[in-house]
C-alpha cells in the first residue's frame, strides 16, 4: 500500500522558512508524480506545487511562485517543499500526494489527479 508521510510543519513568523518533507517507505517516489496541496479552513484545497517523474519539470501557484521550491532527494526517497518568506496567507494543512506516472514529463497540480495522499501536516505564519 502506498503512504505518504508530510512531517516539518509548524508555527512560523511571517518572512520566516519552513521545508515540509514527503516520505514513503514501501515504494519508490521516482515513479510517481508528487504534488503539494493546501487546504486553509473554510476554503476549498489547492494545488500548490508539483514535481514531474523525472525531476525535468516542476510548478508552481501564482501564490508561491517565488517563494516556495520543490525538490526530490531520490537517495532519501523524499519530496520537499522549501517555503521562503512566509505569509499569514501560507497558514493551511499541507498534504503531499502521489500519483504512479514513470515515464510523465510533466506534472499538474489538479488534486484528482493524484490517487495518493499523506495525512498532512499543519502549517502556521502568525506573529
Amino acid at each position: 500500500q502506498v503512504q505518504l508521510v508530510e512531517s516539518g510543519g509548524g508555527l512560523v513568523q511571517p518572512g520566516g522558512s519552513l521545508r515540509l518533507s514527503c516520505a514513503a517507505s514501501e515504494f519508490t517516489l521516482n515513479n510517481y508524480l508528487i504534488g503539494w496541496f493546501r487546504q486553509a479552513p473554510g476554503k476549498e484545497r489547492e494545488g500548490v506545487s508539483c514535481i514531474s517523474t523525472s525531476d525535468i519539470y516542476s510548478d508552481y501557484s501564482d501564490s508561491v511562485k517565488g517563494r516556495f521550491t520543490i525538490s526530490r532527494d531520490s537517495a532519501k526517497n523524499t519530496v520537499y517543499l522549501q517555503m521562503n518568506s512566509l505569509k499569514p496567507e501560507d497558514t493551511a494543512v499541507y498534504y503531499c500526494a502521489a500519483e504512479f506516472q514513470p515515464y510523465a514529463g510533466v506534472c499538474l497540480q489538479q488534486s484528482s489527479l493524484y490517487a495518493y495522499w499523506g495525512q498532512g501536516t499543519q502549517v502556521t505564519v502568525s506573529s
